[in-house]
């Protein structure tokens, strides 16, 4: 399942994450927490995950998305891997490949798997040329380059690449989390229902059928969920 979600950070966040970006001397080759599939095919650069710019960054993004109704009802997080940055100039790119199926949290050592993969854009698309995140699944590829502040979260075994900036620079912001759901069907099932009991509260249809609803909803979770 491969979603676009609008308006994750507002434009005081993001100006605050461009500000300390920006002037940051935390910037590394991209390829130090790359693995052996990446690494040949990764040439971007990011701020080192230790950094004091990438830990002020990690708490925007963090509380925007322990807010935003649609990345949880869409994820259904577990617990989120800290939030990385990268930024490509011209002529980088990062050639096709699959996210590794566990990190381990910089901070605390604990292990993550990576259910789903997930792209903040943080540059305006007028202001690069290239750089399409493009994601391939069972549908075909999908080219991706949302407005900043937008992102996209889409299953972290899909095949997927970053084609390469002709034009201007892009910054990003980048993560995996382990959902509570581990499949991908299961979570997308679950995101069709939450929707739809949304849209019948709009309209305040019959109350019976909406808590019956909802009740099917968290026995779903209830029997899916690892946890």
């Amino acid at each position: 399942m491969l979603v676009c979600i609008p308006q994750v950070l507002n434009a005081a966040q993001l100006v605050s994450l461009r500000e300390r970006l920006e002037r940051s001397n935390s910037w590394v080759d991209g390829r130090v927490t790359a693995g052996y599939q990446g690494a040949p095919v990764k040439f971007n650069q990011q701020i080192d995950e230790r950094s004091e710019t990438a830990i002020a960054c990690q708490r925007i993004v963090g509380a925007a998305l322990e807010v935003h109704p649609v990345f949880i009802s869409a994820v259904l997080p577990n617990e989120i891997y800290p939030p990385m940055f990268n930024r490509y100039g011209e002529g980088m790119r990062f050639g096709a490949h699959v996210d590794g199926s566990v990190r381990i949290n910089p901070h605390n050592g604990r292990k993550l798997r990576t259910d789903v993969s997930a792209t903040l854009f943080l540059t305006n698309p007028e202001d690069y040329d290239g750089g399409e995140l493009q994601i391939e699944d069972t549908y075909g590829q999908h080219s991706v380059k949302l407005a900043a502040g937008d992102m996209v979260v889409y299953p972290a075994t899909s095949l997927h690449s970053v084609a390469p900036i002709t034009r201007g620079v892009r910054m990003a912001c980048f993560f995996w989390t382990q959902s509570l759901i581990r499949d991908d069907m299961q979570r997308s099932l679950l995101h069709d229902m939450d929707n739809a009991i949304q849209r019948l509260n709009e309209t305040n249809a019959d109350e019976g059928a909406r808590r019956s609803l909802i009740g099917c909803y968290h026995n779903l979770v209830r029997q899916w969920s690892e946890t």
